[in-house]
């Protein structure tokens, strides 16, 4: 006879919930030049971890910029360690006139909680926390867990960076990234290359064009010549199963001056994200894009310089990796039936921590797939009991099932990136 699985660990969701609200009320806008983003909600999750009597580290990545990383041993002996990764800044509100809503409010209507954040990923951050209490006070368990909560994901991803390279993140054996992903079990994230191409003419009055050399000019060029990279890279790399397929979109084209229309300008400047998915030459494409806009600007006489801003692999995890399987086996449990899987459009953290620290890891959080970075902002408030359960039952379920096998140190079946 079969036996039933153990009962959840119980979580205080009424805890999560305020706690969501708690930070989602401090604006912590990643915005260039800020001296202090993250430090009132890391404050507030340090005092938290006080309450728990939780050991952690503070890391000033950069000024204003900590990590508040804690380490909670299980006291059951040896076993894996399982990680919780999640960030607190957030990005701009942008005219607050636009929402509906008090961007910082943290008003709970019609089931939801709204404001910056919400889904982006404060209710992830509660959640997980709250997963982890529960767990500890249901008792010991073998191995121990790490709660990351880390700065600059909305910018560069120092947090991360840091994070990877510190002696801990050496012992970490799999990684649950706690994004916003409508329920889906994204065991994939796609690559980001962010790509400037300055443009070098020659400056002219606007009634003699004969005399300029057109960075504007070389500027469209290039963008149309961008729709022959996509095609080509869509037909050289084909569709990944859950990532989709590669993208290349020009988001800048700058040159010129307003308040001189009669000037045609000496420099203008095209900015390109692509996205590329597990299996796509990183260097080949960057190639193709540089040959591509030399050969459209040359046309009009105009020097090409192009630039790699960031360049993020796309990573993945093999579906039967036990960080994968212990999520899912949750989600089942909570849910009553097996969860999508898909991938992550953009990069999140766990890109930071497979590429420079080989961790594996899955991405699994409250919040629409889509809303990040939208005005009237929300997450379900529902979705924040549903995932501090699953987050709770994933790890019970890694540290003392398939995961207790992997033993410590990362490394062991990480889906790398490619």
């Amino acid at each position: 006879m079969a036996t039933a699985p153990p009962a959840l660990p119980a979580v205080d969701t009424d805890a999560a919930i305020a706690f969501t609200r708690d930070l989602v009320r401090l604006r912590t806008v990643n915005a260039a030049g800020a001296t202090e983003v993250e430090r009132p909600a890391a404050l507030l999750v340090q005092r938290l971890f006080d309450a728990f009597g939780w050991t952690y580290d503070v890391v000033e990545v950069a000024p204003g910029r900590p990590n508040t990383v804690a380490v909670v041993e299980g006291g059951g002996g040896a076993g894996p360690t399982l990680m919780f990764e999640g960030h607190i800044d957030v990005v701009t509100e942008g005219d607050a006139a636009d929402w509906s809503v008090d961007p910082y409010g943290a008003e709970i209507r019609d089931g939801r909680l709204w404001g910056r954040g919400s889904a982006d990923m404060k209710s992830g951050v509660a959640a997980m926390i709250y997963a982890v209490r529960a767990l500890q006070l249901a008792g010991p368990f073998p191995g121990r867990v790490v709660v990351g909560v880390l700065c600059d994901e909305e910018g560069l991803m120092l947090g991360a960076k840091a994070f990877a390279a510190s002696p801990l993140a050496r012992t970490v054996d799999g990684v649950i990234v706690c994004e916003p992903e409508g329920y889906e079990v994204c065991t994939s994230a796609r690559g980001g290359i962010r790509l400037r191409i300055d443009l070098h003419g020659v400056m002219a009055h606007g009634a003699m064009p004969q005399e300029a050399r057109s960075p504007i000019v070389a500027g469209a060029r290039v963008v149309d010549a961008l729709a022959d990279v996509q095609e080509w890279a869509q037909a050289r790399y084909g569709a990944h199963p859950r990532a989709g397929r590669v993208t290349v979109t020009p988001t800048v084209l700058l040159g010129g001056d307003p308040d001189q229309l009669n000037v045609i300008p000496a420099h203008g400047v095209v900015g390109v994200d692509v996205r590329t998915h597990p299996g796509t030459d990183h260097a080949e494409l960057i190639d193709r894009v540089r040959e591509s806009a030399l050969r459209a600007a040359a046309g009009v006489g105009v020097d090409v310089a192009l630039t790699v801003v960031d360049d993020r692999p796309a990573v993945e995890i093999a579906d039967d990796h036990p960080v994968v399987t212990a999520l899912v086996d949750a989600h089942r449990q909570v849910h009553g039936e097996d969860p999508p899987f898909g991938a992550v459009p953009g990069t999140t953290d766990g890109t930071i921590l497979t590429r420079d620290a080989g961790l594996p890891t899955v991405v699994y959080g409250p919040g629409g797939k889509w809303i990040a970075h939208q005005k009237d902002e929300y997450v379900e408030v529902r979705e924040i009991a549903e995932y501090t359960r699953v987050y709770a039952a994933a790890a019970r379920a890694f540290l003392t099932g398939a995961g207790a096998g992997a033993g410590a140190g990362a490394g062991t079946g990480a889906g790398g990136a490619r």
